[in-house]
């Protein structure tokens, strides 16, 4: 066999593509950091079955052996595939589709034969940097992503150019000045291209699913459970002076039906609000940034006078919006301290409002019957209820002691130990079986105001329950239980009501530290994010566009098609002077040197002539060269042609052109 021969052999149907080995190990690595985050989301076998098909698809390209046989690959793509249905019960959704794609592209991995499958396996790649937004699109993992994009475009260049150049350095200098170059055009695009109200398309059912929140039902435990997250919930900026503390009660579901155990959101408070008094007091004027939660309602200061734009007042006084907040949505708002409802309730309503299940909480039922056979009033029994949570030794924990049978009745009777959700439940209760119409409502409590953005900061850890109570010619009147057992809670917050020993997130404890300082100047950066770029909506950009004088929508279209065709032109000019000023390939300029010397001796070759046919005039004519010339055309043309050239082969073809004698 030759030399020539020797330098690349005809791969086989079933052998593995030569691929550089820094190249391979860079695509690979870059793989695994992609898949990093969703480690953490998906099965563990799936995990363990990705790396294992990489690191398999590793061994047989750096050893040269055969690829598995299609039948084992058909065989293992199909296990792997019934696993994630039985896993995850389908296919469809972010989860199993996220499984399926990570599985799908280590299996690419066992099949690269021709350049065609590498470029599939680094565009399943990009598919997989994009489903990490569904899962966090905060600021680091923006840049994490980022990341990602520029080394796997580093890649895609390394990939395309021929011959291979030693070193990365010129290809993630490429990819990072293709990125910079795409940067204006983004920001253009982002800021007056037009805002939808939603997103193009439908969801997976599961793409929040990791999103927490206040929910739509209320069990023993579950807002204790969801205090423990230092999570924001929403961030509020107030157009004058802050409201007092005890005013600070932010309304979210209202809680209405009661099976005992589980309160709920009832669906027939869906019905418009009727027109209301508002009171006297003066209105708080302000705006809130709302984290998505993945329900159709908004979070506002109680109690709401106006509604934001695709959004109504129900009969709750919910903010109730058409559609599921799946993104970051900023609205303004007003409300008043006193506003109540109309001094009338419609048999039906009260009746909602006094529904008790028949065999439930006999204790608390028999108390509430010896106020009402007192001959009271509904006033005078709200009187004795509050008297009867300020006069008993409750004690306020984050940790009450599990109820075994009857929660309300084993609460207020034998532990007396609970959160606020037990509180709010267990006073209504009370009052709804003595003949007072109430409900639960849900929301947060308080909040931590951020001198560094002027701003106040609404967490996870503030979430609270309380109560509503009806009286007549008065409406509905707050009532919060949790205020009479602990009122540090209404005035500190949770970390000043509650032992140090209770499992509290640091920043609801208060400490003045560095640490909590710096956190502070983090959130305000999130705050920033979260204003001009997740909560970048049709209303923003109104006022956006409004600014820049582009008011109605032939001056934005105008301005669109200047600014893209602005940066189109400058563009083109930076590619037209970098194509100038950019050297020939080495492979090139070796060539040229052979020519140069076979020139000296009288043999010059013509513009017509291939590399191949200039090297068989060469043996005519020279035929102590004809070796020689043989060499380096094999050598040039398959730098310059295969797609995945190797480093040695330059090597090869520096060392054979110095040896040609120039004369």
């Amino acid at each position: 066999m030759s030399e020539n021969a020797c330098l690349m052999p005809r791969m086989t149907r079933n052998q593995a593509m030569a691929l550089p080995q820094p190249l391979l190990l860079a695509l690979l690595l870059t793989l695994a950091a992609i898949l990093l985050p969703h480690a953490l989301r998906l099965p563990a076998w799936i995990t363990a079955a990705a790396l294992g098909l990489g690191l398999w698809g590793y061994y047989l390209n750096r050893s040269g052996r055969r690829l598995p046989a299609g039948w084992l690959r058909g065989a293992l793509t199909v296990g792997i595939g019934t696993g994630i249905v039985i896993h995850h019960g389908t296919f469809i959704g972010l989860q199993a589709g996220t499984a399926l794609l990570v599985v799908m592209t280590a299996l690419k991995l066992l099949e690269l034969r021709r350049r065609r499958d590498l470029l599939v396996v680094l565009y399943l790649g990009y598919f997989l940097i994009l489903t990490q937004f569904f899962h966090s699109q905060s600021i680091p993992s923006a840049l994490y992503l980022l990341a990602a994009v520029w080394a796997m475009t580093a890649i895609l260049i390394a990939v395309q150019q021929a011959p291979a150049t030693a070193t990365a350095q010129p290809q993630f200098r490429l990819a990072a000045g293709l990125l910079a170059q795409a940067l204006p055009i983004m920001v253009v695009l982002f800021i007056l291209f037009p805002r939808l109200p939603g997103p193009l398309w439908a969801l997976p059912d599961d793409a929040h699913s990791g999103i927490t929140g206040l929910s739509e039902t209320m069990t023993p435990g579950a807002i204790s459970e969801l205090t423990r997250s230092d999570a924001v919930a929403f961030r509020v900026e107030f157009d004058g002076a802050l409201p007092r503390r005890d005013q600070l009660y932010w309304r979210g579901p209202v809680l209405t039906a009661y099976d005992g155990y589980t309160w709920r959101r009832d669906s027939a408070a869906e019905t418009p609000l009727p027109i209301y008094d508002i009171g006297t007091d003066t209105a708080i004027d302000y705006t809130i940034v709302l984290q998505p939660h993945t329900h159709n309602w908004l979070i506002s200061l109680d109690r709401p006078i106006t509604a934001p734009s695709r959004s109504r007042l129900n009969r709750e006084l919910e903010l109730v919006t058409a559609s599921p907040v799946y993104d970051s949505r900023r609205y303004s708002l007003s409300s008043r301290a006193s506003n109540t409802l109309p001094a009338a309730l419609p048999p039906d309503q009260r009746q909602r409002y006094l529904q008790l299940p028949p065999d439930r909480h006999p204790k608390a039922q028999a108390q509430a019957q010896e106020w009402v056979a007192a001959d009271k009033s509904e006033e005078e029994i709200l009187e004795a209820a509050v008297r009867f949570f300020s006069t008993r030794p409750f004690t306020y924990t984050m940790n009450p002691p599990r109820m075994q049978r009857d929660a309300v009745d084993e609460f207020l009777f034998e532990t007396q130990r609970g959160f606020c959700e037990h509180y709010a439940s267990a006073f209504v209760v009370l009052l709804r079986a003595a003949g007072v119409p109430a409900r639960v409502v849900t929301g947060y409590m308080g909040g931590e105001f951020n001198n560094v953005g002027d701003y106040m900061i609404v967490r996870q850890s503030d979430a609270h329950a309380w109560a509503e109570v009806w009286l007549p010619e008065r409406g509905w009147l707050r009532a919060d239980p949790t205020g009479l057992v602990a009122p540090q809670r209404i005035e500190l917050g949770l970390g000043g009501a509650v032992a140090d020993t209770e499992p509290v997130p640091r920043m609801a404890r208060g400490d003045n530290s560095w640490g909590r300082q710096l956190r502070l100047y983090w959130d305000a950066v999130n705050q920033r994010w979260d204003y001009w770029v997740l909560g970048y909506g049709p209303e923003l950009q109104q006022q956006v566009l409004a600014r820049l004088g582009l008011v109605d929508s032939k001056r934005m279209a105008t301005a669109l098609i200047v600014a893209v065709a602005t940066l189109l032109c400058l563009l083109s000019l930076f590619l037209l002077w970098e194509t100038r000023r950019a050297p020939p390939d080495e492979a090139s300029a070796l060539f040229q040197r052979f020519c140069r010397k076979l020139a000296r001796q009288g043999i010059v070759r013509q513009p017509h002539e291939t590399a191949t046919g200039f090297a068989r005039r060469v043996a005519d004519e020279c035929p102590e060269l004809a070796a020689k010339a043989e060499l380096i055309a094999t050598l040039y043309t398959r730098l310059r042609y295969e797609p995945t050239p190797r480093e040695q082969w330059l090597q090869r073809l520096r060392e054979a052109v110095a040896t040609v004698p120039p004369r």
